[in-house]
């Protein structure tokens, strides 16, 4: 008696084995990985849910329930509000400027770092530049402070020196060069530690038949380094852009009052003076929303891009 399964339902058969034989070989790992599921859920996924007010009048007062609906009204106020455009327009600047100028030099640390051939001083230097990421932005503005203050080292220098002082702290023309320079002493050495991984992963047998064949320095770096981390940069470029229109909601309100709104108004501070402190709730939880949907176009838009150079990207191409 013949079977009457086609290959069809005998391909998924073996598919659901597969899947089967996976998940019994994995489940410690699936287990360990439920504590942080179940807060990715809890504090991202869940919250989405309060997303709904930006299409009511919302009062903390009555709820959710009660409030009443009004629709794409909030999005439309949204839009024709120049606040709200100017304060997008700071933030993709300021983004553009750090993708630029930024985004590399973890690279180039990592690279360096990388070339150290004392452990001992590669560990040194790594605990040096690593010891920035954990200060708060509130110790790192006031770090700021104190060298490029009006009173601070770089204006004593030049007094005693016969020039004016500069204030760099209060000088909205250079607040996206401060903003980025900060940025840069405070995370780009804990950056530098997924590049790090990336080049430990490289082959070093290239490298040693690079050398054999006359390979310099500078032609290993570009034949082989660069290429070994394409994959880890595009991945992170992805991820950056996504993240475009978030450059950070405490280091822009620690500064706000120094440079003034222009220079440093944000979508995140922006979203905090019109919603916090003036009680419309729906109306920052549209800039929000609009916010999200912009960078996960700009993630599917990036990620295309990825897939047209032969990179795999946040995600396979469909087959």
């Amino acid at each position: 008696m013949t079977s009457s399964a086609g290959p069809t339902d005998r391909g998924a058969h073996r598919q659901a084995g597969t899947r089967w034989a996976r998940l019994r070989r994995d489940w410690p790992l699936l287990l360990m990985c439920l504590p942080a599921v179940g807060l990715l859920l809890l504090f991202h996924y869940v919250p989405l849910l309060g997303s709904v007010i930006a299409f009511q009048d919302y009062s903390p007062y009555v709820g959710i329930k009660d409030s009443p609906w009004v629709g794409l009204s909030n999005f439309q106020w949204l839009l024709l509000d120049e606040s709200f455009w100017h304060a997008t327009l700071n933030t993709l600047t300021i983004t553009a400027f750090q993708l630029v100028f930024y985004f590399p030099v973890p690279i180039v640390l990592a690279i360096l770092l990388d070339s150290v051939i004392r452990p001992r001083l590669r560990l040194f230097i790594q605990s040096i530049v690593y010891m920035p990421h954990f200060f708060s932005w509130v110790l790192v503005v006031t770090i700021f402070q104190q060298m490029f203050g009006g009173a601070g080292l770089l204006s004593q220098l030049l007094r005693e020196n016969g020039y004016e002082g500069v204030d760099l702290m209060t000088n909205p023309d250079t607040f996206i060069l401060l903003v980025t320079a900060e940025s840069v002493w405070k995370d780009a050495g804990w950056g530098a530690i997924i590049f790090l991984a990336a080049l430990a992963a490289i082959d070093q047998n290239l490298y040693e038949a690079a050398a054999v064949d006359g390979a310099g320095r500078w032609r290993r770096l570009w034949h082989i380094t660069l290429p070994g981390l394409r994959p880890v940069v595009i991945l992170l470029l992805i991820l950056r852009l996504g993240d475009a229109l978030n450059v950070g909601f405490e280091q822009f309100f620690l500064q706000r009052d120094a440079v003034g709104r222009e220079a440093a108004e944000v979508l995140d501070t922006f979203i905090y003076w019109r919603t916090l402190l003036t009680g419309e709730w729906s109306y920052g939880a549209a800039a929000g929303l609009v916010k999200g949907v912009v960078g996960l176009i700009l993630i599917l838009v990036a990620n295309k891009v990825a897939h047209r150079f032969g990179e795999q990207g946040i995600y396979k191409r469909a087959s």
